[in-house]
């Protein structure tokens, strides 16, 4: 029997709709409106559609948004100097500034100078260490939008053995953190792993984030497990294919996530979650 498919898409829509209650209601018992402000540096491609994304997302449901363009030649202190501006900003509840940046400016420091109380990407230092130590803060919206989408599937993760596969800072190691809180026992393979299979086969949960298209297979994956494709990659003719061969592995897992309309639509969902949580915290 194949895989339920996991609805990424209709489960953000679902979550946007109450997050456009939430906010309406805000705006009319404290008057205030949750703003988000998002900072590019640069010309990307990429990174110009996501910001397009979010500040589209803020306006579907009534946030106020703020979209900063700034060129390629932004030096580092002008791009500070525009960050103490927002955070100084009582209109503005939550700040994003879109990475990759320029070479010339330091990703950290830039991180660094957003007031941990409006860091709704959950990417300051202090934000991860109150994740990490189960502390109140603003969750990375990736990870946050993953435990989400398996949450809703109805399965419990206490006790389960979940794998993690790759570990970068905005999902490998959130994501294990978090599954670590739901008491599931947590396993992080990476490219130094040897016979990943071995290991993936022992997953009741499988989390795939390690950016290479159709890697994951049928022979890594235990007959039943969850699979979240967290990978989005470009094939030759164009196509976006995540890091699992859906294809191969629908048949095997339980739950899957498709790519795209998986894990993707929940991370601007999150993003809006965190800029309302922020706007109702705000004095």
């Amino acid at each position: 029997m194949p895989a339920q498919v996991i609805d990424g898409k209709q489960t953000a829509a679902d979550i946007r709709e109450d997050i456009k209650r939430q906010t309406a209601k805000l705006i009319e018992e404290r008057g205030i409106q949750p703003g988000l402000a998002v900072v590019l540096v640069g010309e990307d491609p990429a990174s110009q559609v996501y910001v397009r994304n979010k500040e589209k997302a803020c306006i579907s449901v009534g946030m106020y948004s703020e979209v900063h363009r700034l060129p390629e030649a932004t030096t580092q202190d002008e791009l500070l100097a525009l960050i103490a501006e927002l955070a100084a900003n009582r209109r503005i509840h939550g700040i994003l500034v879109q990475l990759p940046l320029p070479k010339h400016i330091d990703e950290k420091a830039v991180i660094a100078a957003i007031p941990p109380e409006k860091d709704v990407d959950g990417f300051h230092p202090v934000s991860v260490g109150n994740m990490v130590i189960g502390d109140e803060c603003f969750l990375p919206c990736t990870p946050a939008g993953i435990i989400e989408l398996i949450k809703r599937t109805g399965i419990d993760l206490v006790g389960k053995h979940a794998v993690v596969v790759g570990r970068s800072n905005i999902v490998g190691k959130p994501v294990a953190m978090l599954l670590l809180q739901e008491h599931a026992t947590v396993t992080i393979c990476h490219s130094r792993t040897p016979d990943l299979a071995a290991i993936t086969r022992q997953a009741d949960v499988l989390v795939a984030a390690v950016g290479r298209a159709k890697m994951i297979k049928r022979e890594h994956v235990k007959p039943g497990a969850v699979v979240i494709d967290v990978g989005v990659n470009r094939l030759p003719d164009g196509r976006l294919a995540g890091d699992v061969d859906y294809d191969d592995v629908l048949e095997t897992a339980s739950y899957i996530t498709p790519v795209p309309g998986g894990v993707g639509p929940m991370t601007i969902t999150m993003l809006l979650l965190n800029t309302l949580r922020s706007a109702e915290r705000s004095a």
